[in-house]
């Protein structure tokens, strides 16, 4: 051993290194540390440990000087060096956070990071960090419609109210219907998907002409009834409402043909 190392361990310290040799989900890093001190406390010298232990004199050095100054804990944290990179200063965060909220240049809807990076002269990874931490997501946007109704509380309440509370023997149905809608198929039949390959659909279709689905949604029970009707008029209404409680009394919420 070299001069001025001298390491002894105590029973208890003794006792953790064992335990994080028999720790098979131990890093491989602790493991190798916990025995070049044990290893030194046993007297074999600097060339065995390295046979052993397949490490470096640096390496075997450094640890024992480590385990002789913090003990056991400081074969368990690794000292975290400066960067060479100096940090960005709160300027340059505040001029990013200035740019995402104005309008992009040109006719790109919304800021990305790499456009942002040029545009500040930093690092992609600078910017995404520091939208981070002020909660920014630029890629986002939430939608959102104010009425003009001066009625429109009333109306609210009345529509929540029949949710909430309907009348006796109703059934409230929330309904919506999308006309024109195309009815495709494939030109020729494709083949089915399998182990090792995608299914297959031909690129070209032809066109069955178009449809009408009514639908309406059953608030009480989450269940929703549709159907397809090749025309859309109110008797194509009348007849979708007749086929979803026939013998009930139904409120309908939403848009209705005409």
């Amino acid at each position: 051993m070299r001069t001025g190392i001298s390491i002894t361990v105590k029973p208890s310290s003794r006792k953790r290194l064992k335990a994080i040799l028999k720790d098979r989900n131990a890093p491989q890093k602790h493991v190798w540390r916990a025995e070049i001190v044990l290893f030194s406390a046993n007297g074999l010298g600097t060339n065995e440990i390295m046979r052993r232990t397949g490490n470096a004199k640096t390496f075997v050095w450094l640890w024992q000087e480590r385990f002789m100054q913090e003990g056991v804990a400081g074969l368990l944290r690794d000292k975290t060096w400066p960067s060479r990179v100096a940090p960005l200063g709160p300027v340059v965060a505040v001029r990013v956070m200035a740019r995402t909220l104005s309008k992009p240049p040109g006719e790109r809807s919304h800021w990305t990071g790499t456009m942002m990076a040029e545009a500040c002269g930093i690092s992609g990874s600078a910017v995404f960090r520091i939208w981070r931490a002020h909660g920014l997501q630029p890629h986002q946007v939430k939608y959102f419609k104010l009425s003009n109704d001066p009625k429109f509380v009333e109306k609210l309440r009345d529509v929540v109210g029949l949710y909430v509370d309907p009348p006796a023997h109703a059934i409230v149905l929330s309904f919506d219907e999308k006309n024109e809608i195309q009815a495709l198929d494939r030109t020729q039949p494709g083949l089915p998907m399998k182990k090792g390959r995608a299914g297959t659909m031909t690129h070209d279709y032809k066109r069955n002409g178009t449809t009408t689905l009514f639908a309406a949604l059953e608030v009480p029970e989450g269940n929703v009834i549709g159907r397809c009707m090749q025309r859309h008029r109110h008797e194509e209404f009348i007849r979708f409402l007749n086929t979803v409680k026939p013998s009930a009394k139904a409120i309908c919420l939403g848009r209705r043909p005409t």
